[in-house]
C-alpha cells in the first residue's frame, strides 16, 4: 500500500470525523432547550434566561458552532451542567467500566464465534452444522434486552445464583457479558462459516489437495488466512460499534458504564456530556475501521493499491 493511499484514507477519515462533530453539534442543538430541561418548564423566564447565558446558549448557533470547534482543537469538550465538572472527566470516570465489559465480550465473542463458524463449515450439512447454524440464527433474532430480562430472571429471580445489578464482584461481569456475546458470537459464526465454505471450494484448495498436502495443512495454512478478510471486515464494524452496543445492555443490568451515562445524559440534555461519548464512539468506529482498511494489504496483497488487477 503505497504513502499516497494510506495518507487518503487518513484524510477521509479525518473528514468523517469532522462531519460527525458537526452533525452531533447540530442534532443537539435543535433536540430541545437544555435550561427547561434542567430547570422545569415551570421555572421563572428570568432563571432560564440566566441559565442560557451562563452556559452560552443564548449566542446564535454558528458562534457557538466555532467556539466549541475551537474549543475541541485545544482538548476542551465543555463542561457538564450537572457538577459543571469538564465532560472528558465525567467520561473517563465511567469508560473503564465500560471497557472491561467491551473487553470480555469481545474475547467469549471471537473465542466461542470464529470457531463455531470453521467448525461448522468444516462439518458441511451434518447434524453439528445445522445444530450451529440453528443456535445462531436464534441467538441474532432475540434484542439484547430480551436476552438480558430472561437472564435476569432465570438466575437472578429463579435460581439466585448470580446478581444483576451493579459491577461490585467479578459475578456481577456473568450475565451482561453473557447478554451482549450472544448475538455478537451468532454474527461471527455465520459469517465465518459463509467464509470458510467459499475459501474451501477455491481453485487453490483443490491444488494444495493434489500436491499431497494433507487437509488439515491445507486448512491452517490456505483456507484460514485467506477467510481471514471478511472475518476481519466484520471484526472491524464489531469492535467500533461495541461502546453504542453496550449502551441497552448496561442500562438493563444498571452497569455504571457510558452507556448508562449515555442515557441519562440525553434525559438531561447535557450537551457536553453526550456530544463527548457520541464523538467518542464515533471516532473509536472511524479509526477502527481505518486500521482494518489498511490491514487488507497485508492479509491480501490483491487488494494493495496498483496491484488489484
Amino acid at each position: 500500500m503505497t504513502t499516497l493511499s494510506v495518507a487518503s484514507k487518513i484524510l477521509r477519515a479525518l473528514i468523517t470525523v469532522f462531519l460527525l462533530v458537526s452533525f452531533v453539534f447540530v442534532v443537539l442543538r435543535l433536540s430541545g432547550d437544555p435550561a427547561i430541561q434542567m430547570l422545569g418548564v415551570d421555572a421563572d423566564p428570568r432563571a432560564l434566561d440566566a441559565f442560557r447565558e451562563r452556559w452560552g446558549l443564548d449566542r446564535p448557533i454558528w458562534d457557538q458552532y466555532v467556539s466549541y470547534l475551537w474549543n475541541i482543537f485545544q482538548g476542551d469538550f465543555g463542561h457538564s451542567f450537572i457538577g459543571n465538572r469538564p465532560a472528558t472527566e465525567v467520561v473517563a470516570e465511567r469508560l473503564p467500566k465500560t471497557l472491561w465489559l467491551m473487553g470480555l465480550t469481545t474475547i467469549f465473542t471471537f473465542g466461542i464465534g470464529i470457531p463455531a463458524g470453521v467448525y461448522a463449515a468444516l462439518h458441511r450439512n451434518t447434524a453439528v452444522d445445522r445444530l450451529t447454524m440453528g443456535l445462531t440464527v436464534a441467538s441474532f433474532s432475540l434484542p439484547n434486552f430480551v436476552v438480558g430480562i430472561v437472564l435476569i430472571m432465570l438466575f437472578g429471580v429463579v435460581l439466585r445464583v448470580l446478581p444483576t445489578a451493579g459491577s461490585e464482584t467479578w459475578l456481577h461481569y456473568i450475565l451482561p457479558v453473557a447478554t451482549m456475546a450472544t448475538a455478537d458470537a451468532a454474527i461471527f459464526a455465520r459469517f465465518s462459516r459463509s467464509a470458510m465454505l467459499e475459501v474451501l471450494s477455491a481453485p487453490f484448495m483443490r491444488t494444495a489437495r493434489a500436491k499431497g498436502l494433507l487437509w488439515t495443512e491445507a486448512v491452517r495454512r490456505h483456507a484460514l488466512p485467506n477467510a481471514s478478510i471478511p472475518i476481519v471486515t466484520v471484526g472491524g464494524i464489531y469492535v467500533g460499534r461495541q461502546i453504542a452496543a453496550a449502551t441497552i445492555t448496561e442500562n438493563v443490568f444498571a452497569w455504571p458504564g457510558i452507556g448508562k451515562l449515555l442515557v441519562a445524559s440525553v434525559q438531561n440534555r447535557d450537551l457536553a456530556v453526550v456530544q463527548c461519548i457520541v464523538i467518542l464512539v464515533g471516532v473509536t468506529m472511524v479509526v477502527t475501521n481505518l486500521l482494518v482498511d489498511l490491514a487488507y494489504g497485508w492479509l491480501d496483497p490483491r487488494t494493495r493499491s496498483g496491484e488489484s488487477k
